[in-house]
C-alpha cells in the first residue's frame, strides 16, 4: 500500500498559491491525483480551461471559484465539481489563507487563456 507522508509530499509554488502533491502516478496511483492547494489572501487567480473534471473540497478559509461566468463563494466543508472544458479561476479576496483538497483523474491537463497547454508537475 503506497503511503505518502506529509514530509515526503512535493511542494510547488506559483501564482500566489502553494500546491502540495500527495497522490499521483509517481507515488503509486493509477487513476487519481490529490493535492492540497493553499491560496494566499488577496489573490486573484489565473483563469484556465480544465480539460478533465476537477473536484475541490474547501478545508479552511473562504474562496471564490469562478467556473465559466458563474462565481460561487466556498467555505470550509463545501465542495465543488468543475466540469471538463470549463474555464476556472480561484480567487481569495479574504484576509486569511484558503486551503483546499483537490482531486483530478490521472492525465489531467489544462490550457492557459492564450491556449497554451499545461500539465501541472504535481499530477505526474
Amino acid at each position: 500500500m503506497p503511503v505518502i507522508h506529509a514530509a515526503d509530499a512535493e511542494v510547488h509554488a506559483m501564482h500566489n498559491a502553494t500546491f502540495t502533491s500527495y497522490v499521483r502516478p509517481s507515488t503509486g496511483s493509477k487513476e487519481i491525483c490529490l493535492w492540497r492547494l493553499e491560496v494566499e489572501p488577496g489573490t486573484v487567480g489565473q483563469g484556465h480551461r480544465v480539460l478533465r473534471e476537477e473536484v475541490f473540497l474547501m478545508l479552511s478559509g473562504t474562496a471564490e471559484l469562478t467556473v465559466d461566468d458563474e462565481t460561487t463563494t466556498l467555505v470550509a466543508g463545501d465542495a465543488a465539481v468543475v466540469p471538463a472544458g470549463s474555464v476556472l479561476r480561484v480567487d481569495n479576496p479574504s484576509t486569511t489563507p484558503a486551503a483546499f483538497a483537490v482531486v483530478v483523474p490521472v492525465g489531467f491537463s489544462a490550457e492557459l487563456a492564450d491556449g497554451t497547454p499545461i500539465t501541472p508537475r504535481w499530477v505526474s
